[in-house]
């Protein structure tokens, strides 16, 4: 596995802008604004089961994600890599703390709190950065 540089490391533990890239099932990209975390050596998102990201996932587990410095977007990593894990273990904990990292606020349920909530693990193929 790819070891994730202390610089990109450092980004992940920020409230950075991640943009998750998946592929329908006709080939045609998909893209989704995310919020982002990190265990030290994978990429991390919290998403909703029943989104169309975590179908594109199952079928196919190659994604992409960029990830962008606060307050200079210029700045930026992409991780090319490969889904290993969806859970729901711990998933509703994640995105609570997720919200108090991006918002400072507890999570606003923002499509009701019968939403079942998923952890995508990524582990990281290629990385590039820009910035």
């Amino acid at each position: 596995m790819l070891k994730l540089s202390e610089n990109l490391l450092a980004l992940l533990r920020q409230p950075s802008t991640c943009y998750l890239a998946t592929t329908m099932a006709d080939g045609s990209p998909q893209i989704t604004q995310t919020w982002v975390d990190t265990d030290g050596e994978h990429v991390i998102i919290n998403s909703v089961q029943s989104h169309v990201k975590i179908k594109n996932i199952a079928r196919d587990p190659r994604v992409a994600v960029a990830i962008s410095a606060p307050g200079n977007p210029t700045r930026y990593f992409q991780v090319r890599g490969r889904v290993v894990k969806v859970t729901t273990d711990g998933a509703v904990d994640h995105i609570e703390m997720l919200s108090q990292k991006y918002t400072g606020a507890p999570y606003s349920w923002y499509g009701g709190r019968n939403q079942v909530r998923v952890i995508i693990v990524i582990e990281p193929e290629k990385v590039s950065s820009m910035g």
